[in-house]
């Protein structure tokens, strides 16, 4: 006798919707969603669709209506609830556009609950388009599946980061110079977050600034120089091994 399928399907597209979900709750999707569940995945009536809120947790839906701009999914069953978060927050200078889209991206694959842009003397942006940064991160969290979507702020200027910092979170600051490893540093260190600098580095000015700051550390991810978006990806994946949610 064959064993019956698992449902939902491990291959089941998953969307995060704005609508707070509930259980046998109707949900309409539109526009960019709709298309892809319809034109790209070709999902009809009856198919399962896994759906996020950011709020609730993971839910199992299926298909009922498929409109020409708009589907219908009524919730079938709740499937997991919304994962805890290490208190991580990752605090990058901005980059060039297609740079920092792979640092969201792979910050929000490997769990920073926030992302905190900053804007120092070498930025060469100072700007980050708040619904490209959302898109990213919320097709990044579909991918990889998560159930939280890591907040993602308005881009501050380093000086205005460093004067309201919170007494109780450790900041360690990715410093090219050296500092004390990161792998020692790290231990036990929730709430943190990670500084990390632009293109062209810090300014010795900023450097100072930062080394001064009661709750910052400086600290060294090894012997070679990383570009500030393979510092950021590195830094995150080491804390998460050490003292986040990897273990």
């Amino acid at each position: 006798m064959a064993a019956t399928p698992a449902w939902p399907p491990r291959s089941a597209p998953r969307l995060f919707v704005a609508h707070k979900l509930s259980d046998g709750a109707q949900v309409q999707v539109e526009g960019n969603q709709a298309h892809y569940l319809a034109r790209v995945m070709r999902s009809g009536p009856g198919d399962a669709v896994i759906l996020c809120d950011n709020v609730t947790g993971e839910w199992a839906a299926r298909i009922v209506e498929v409109g020409k701009r708009s589907i219908v999914l009524e919730l079938a069953e709740k499937l997991r609830e919304r994962e805890a978060v290490p208190d991580l927050w990752l605090c990058p200078a901005l980059l060039k556009k297609d740079r920092f889209d792979l640092v969201l991206e792979k910050a929000t694959e490997l769990g920073a609950a926030r992302i905190q842009p900053v804007v120092t003397t070498r930025c060469v942006a100072d700007k980050l388009n708040p619904d490209r940064a959302s898109t990213i991160v919320t097709e990044a969290a579909e991918q990889c599946a998560r159930t939280a979507l890591p907040d993602v702020s308005a881009p501050v200027k380093l000086d205005v980061l460093l004067r309201d910092w919170p007494q109780e979170r450790a900041l360690f600051f990715a410093d090219e110079l050296g500092g004390s490893p990161a792998a020692q540093a790290f231990t036990n260190s929730a709430p943190a977050a990670i500084l990390i600098g632009p293109e062209g580095g810090f300014t010795d000015q900023e450097r100072s600034a930062i080394r001064a700051h009661d709750q910052a550390l400086a600290i060294t991810l090894g012997p070679r120089i990383l570009r500030a978006e393979t510092a950021a990806i590195a830094a995150l994946s080491l804390w998460m091994g050490i003292t986040g949610d990897w273990t």
